[in-house]
């Protein structure tokens, strides 16, 4: 008799740790009836099942990252591209996620997500350029690819929270079409500058003719009102001057006639010399 009361606590005490289970925060519990779900709806703490008729399955709750090879994707331009991105994914619903992924297989359900989001990735990238892919159509296409894999992944028990590219890569041809697209750009951009500079350059030069006319046009006009005030005043002198001694002012025109007609030796004038010209040659008489 004393030898079965140590069995027998032991018995109880493994039909005791059987018969309950802990779920922390961090996990979803799944309890089987002979290898039917019969919950799986379980909040953190202490829970009990029926020994050797339940058992349970645990899940993690958290959000699992999974981090992706990085692949050569084409884009609509017929440029390869290798992008390098990872999704962040976490189980929702355990009961659908455990029927759907063959009894909650971690690599096929990484295998399945994988080949999807794969797959929407790459009919993204062929709807969109190179520039619009590295440029901020990149965030929207983010939004509608985690919009569709969530749509998708419903019936999975799993919600999709996140697909992130960390890089693009350009492979060396693009990398070389891209620099030649760069060059042909800033080449294109200098031109126009130039243009741009030539056409002000033309502007400045018109603007500036213009002012030069208009400047010359004002002086020589000011000269011709200068020219005239002196001449005005130069006939008024004269007219002084003859007022005053007609007969003196009379005399110094005829010099200055004089000095003009035979300014050079070579000079000849055939005239009467008692004409009026000679005058005073005719008044002249020796001492």
């Amino acid at each position: 008799m004393r030898l079965f009361i140590p069995i027998f606590i032991i018995v109880a005490l493994i039909i005791g740790l059987n018969s309950i289970f802990v779920v922390k925060e961090t996990e979803f519990a799944i309890k089987f009836r002979l290898g039917e779900v019969v919950r799986s709806d379980y909040e953190p703490g202490l829970h009990f099942k029926m020994p050797f008729i339940n058992n349970v399955r645990k899940l993690d709750r958290r959000i699992i990252t999974l981090d992706m090879r990085p692949e050569q994707m084409n884009t609509a331009e017929q440029k390869f591209v290798e992008v390098d991105y990872y999704v962040k994914w976490r189980i929702t619903n355990p009961r659908d996620f455990y029927v759907a992924t063959q009894g909650g297989d971690m690599m096929f359900t990484r295998s399945r997500l994988a080949q999807l989001i794969r797959n929407d990735l790459r009919d993204e990238f062929a709807q969109r350029t190179l520039s619009e892919v590295v440029s901020e159509q990149r965030r929207e296409m983010m939004e509608q690819l985690v919009l569709r894999a969530d749509r998708r992944f419903q019936d999975f028990g799993i919600d999709v929270i996140d697909v992130r590219i960390k890089k693009i890569e350009l492979t060396d041809e693009v990398l070389n079409s891209v620099f030649e697209r760069m060059q042909t750009q800033r080449t294109e951009f200098a031109n126009e500058l130039r243009s741009l500079g030539r056409e002000r350059a033309e502007r400045i030069r018109a603007d500036a003719d213009r002012q030069v006319r208009i400047l010359l046009a004002d002086a020589e006009r000011d000269a011709q009102r200068l020219r005239g005030d002196g001449d005005a005043q130069a006939i008024q002198i004269y007219a002084e001057a003859f007022d005053r001694d007609r007969e003196f002012f009379s005399f110094w025109r005829s010099m200055n006639a004089y000095e003009a007609s035979f300014g050079t030796e070579q000079d000849i004038m055939l005239m009467d010399t008692r004409s009026e010209f000679f005058r005073f040659f005719d008044q002249m008489r020796p001492e």
